[in-house]
C-alpha cells in the first residue's frame, strides 16, 4: 500500500488541535481510489474510502463514507455508513445507512434507520428497525390487581 494515499484532516474549528502534543484521532481519514486493500481495515472515528477492499471495515463508534469509485467486496460493520459506491457484501450498522443514487448494495442490511435515494440498487434483504431495545412484545403477566 502506497501511504501517500493516505491523509487525515484535523476540522479547522479543532483548537485542541494545534495545542495538544499528543494524537487524539479525532480527524478525519481519507483513502483514496488508489488504494487497495486485502484484509480487515479498521477505524475510531470518520473514514471515507474510495479504494478497493476485499475484506472487512469496521468500526464499533465510526462513521464510514464508501465514495463513489469505492469497490468493497465484504462486510461494513460500523455505527453509520453513507454509500456512493459498490457494495458486495453485507452491511450492519448501528445507527444510520444511507445508499445515494449511484450506489449499488448487493447483500443483506441491518440498521436501525435507513435510506434509499431514487436511483440506488439494493439486492438483498433489510431488516430495519428504529427501537431495537423496544421491540419484544410486552407480556400479560404484568397485568394491574393480578399476581405476576
Amino acid at each position: 500500500m502506497n501511504l501517500n494515499n493516505l491523509t487525515s484532516f484535523i476540522p479547522e474549528n479543532d483548537s485542541t488541535a494545534a495545542t495538544s502534543s499528543a494524537p487524539t484521532g479525532g480527524g478525519k481519514n481519507h483513502l483514496s481510489a488508489e488504494v487497495e486493500i486485502k484484509g480487515t481495515l479498521s477505524f475510531e472515528n470518520e473514514l471515507l474510502f474510495d479504494g478497493k477492499i476485499d475484506g472487512e471495515i469496521r468500526s464499533a463508534a465510526g462513521t464510514l463514507v464508501v465514495g463513489k469509485n469505492a469497490t468493497v467486496k465484504g462486510e461494513i460493520n460500523t455505527k453509520s455508513v453513507t454509500i456512493f459506491g459498490t457494495v458486495n457484501g453485507n452491511v450492519t450498522v448501528g445507527e444510520r445507512c444511507e445508499l445515494k443514487a449511484s450506489s449499488q448494495l448487493t447483500g443483506d442490511l441491518k440498521a436501525q434507520r435507513m435510506s434509499i435515494e431514487d436511483g440506488a440498487v439494493f439486492v438483498g434483504n433489510s431488516d430495519v428497525n428504529a427501537n431495537r431495545s423496544s421491540s419484544r412484545p410486552a407480556t400479560k403477566d404484568a397485568t394491574p390487581g393480578k399476581p405476576a
